[in-house]
């Protein structure tokens, strides 16, 4: 940390907010970066970039602040991405929708032991931590990678190798999903599946937005940041005040249960508007300020020591699609269904609605419903692959 050129706590915050900042700027206002976006995720930037100014000495891999922004960032983000579910509104999409969903959740939690199983002589020793992290993102979210990954104890290291294997094998998957969106019609004649059902999810998607959208005031603001960070502290006192049970429910665990849980609660309630008011934009920024500090720790090297680490991330991919097309044949879904269901785990609320769209434009937002029932279940279903990849290991 000493020999780095910014390592003051004020220099560091500007850095991790200018750097996504400047990529959102980019993707928003230029044709070309739209263009280039569109192939490249911003969250490759987002991290690679403090990856970069690390290796050149601007940024330090360690500091106080990082420590800090994983410890009531994280949950605030958590929040603010939860408020808005609606579960009424998800289950009311379809029994179809919601078990291609499920069942992409399921492919993530059993495929990570297996693929652990198949690479386990060559990969790092307690790299089943870096895994348990690794299906946080791939249930959830950056969030809920982080936040897992706090729980078992993933090394910073190990983290930031793990989010290399995250962005290449997760957008392998999400060109193969594109590939099969442009053939959708073709797929679901031959699967025999029933496409009134989409036209009915477009235009409640429609109704929904015109429903939510509104201009946001600087009482919206104080409220949702007063929501964010009065509750993280709520979770951080009693996440502290708990015992930890086992390897996986540690202070961290807890933490992350009951943020989640405050989230999903007050999703039944009124305050759930106020994601009309951008609630999620919020948690998206406090996401990507958590992105940057993962970046900033991150060890390239450990990538080059260990390449059966892409090899199994691609199986495990590979295990979470294969159990999608078997469940979609059989229940005769909507590819759309699987597509999305398959994002929603993977890429989150993020990705999921671009994905969507590859279908129909109004479509996008029931890719965000999905992702950030993703982060609800990323928090639990994590951690039950957590407990498989320990068995396993």
């Amino acid at each position: 940390m000493e020999t780095a050129l910014i390592k003051d706590s004020f220099g560091l915050l500007a850095i991790l907010l200018i750097v996504p900042a400047v990529i959102y700027a980019i993707n928003h206002y230029t044709a070309w970066g739209k263009r280039f976006f569109g192939i490249v995720p911003p969250l490759v930037f987002a991290y690679f970039i403090p990856t970069i100014l690390t290796s050149l000495g601007v940024i330090p891999m360690s500091s106080p602040l990082y420590s800090q922004v994983k410890t009531f960032v994280l949950p605030a983000s958590l929040l603010l991405l939860t408020l808005a579910i609606d579960i009424k509104g998800i289950l009311k999409l379809g029994s179809k929708a919601l078990i291609m969903f499920l069942t992409g959740t399921l492919g993530i939690v059993i495929g990570g032991p297996l693929s652990l199983l198949i690479f386990k002589n060559a990969l790092p020793e307690g790299i089943w931590k870096g895994m348990a992290a690794l299906s946080g993102s791939w249930i959830g979210g950056g969030a809920n990678f982080i936040a897992i990954g706090q729980s078992v104890g993933t090394p910073d290291s190990m983290l930031g190798t793990m989010v290399i294997v995250d962005v290449l094998a997760a957008n392998i998957l999400t060109g193969i999903l594109f590939f099969l969106a442009g053939r959708y019609m073709s797929i679901d004649k031959r699967l025999g599946a029933d496409n009134s059902a989409i036209i009915e999810l477009r235009d409640k998607v429609i109704n929904f937005q015109k429903r939510t959208n509104r201009v946001a005031s600087s009482t919206d603001y104080f409220v949702l940041l007063a929501m964010a960070f009065g509750f993280s502290y709520v979770a951080y006192l009693l996440g502290n005040a708990l015992p930890q049970v086992g390897d996986i429910i540690s202070h961290s665990t807890w933490k992350v249960i009951i943020i989640t849980s405050i989230g999903v609660g007050l999703s039944f309630t009124p305050v759930k508007n106020y994601e009309g008011a951008g609630a999620s934009k919020i948690g998206t920024v406090m996401l990507y300020l958590l992105i940057g500090v993962i970046g900033a720790g991150a060890n390239l090297k450990a990538v080059t020591e260990y390449p059966a680490l892409f090899g199994m991330g691609l199986t495990w991919l590979a295990i979470h699609l294969l159990i999608l097309f078997v469940v979609m044949k059989l229940i005769k879904a909507p590819l759309f269904f699987m597509a999305v269901g398959s994002q929603a785990n993977v890429g989150g609320a993020a990705s999921a609605p671009i994905v969507a769209s590859a279908f129909h434009p109004a479509l996008a937002s029931v890719g965000v419903m999905l992702g950030i029932a993703g982060y609800v279940l990323g928090t639990y279903a994590a951690l039950l692959c957590a407990r498989l990849l320990l068995f396993v290991s």
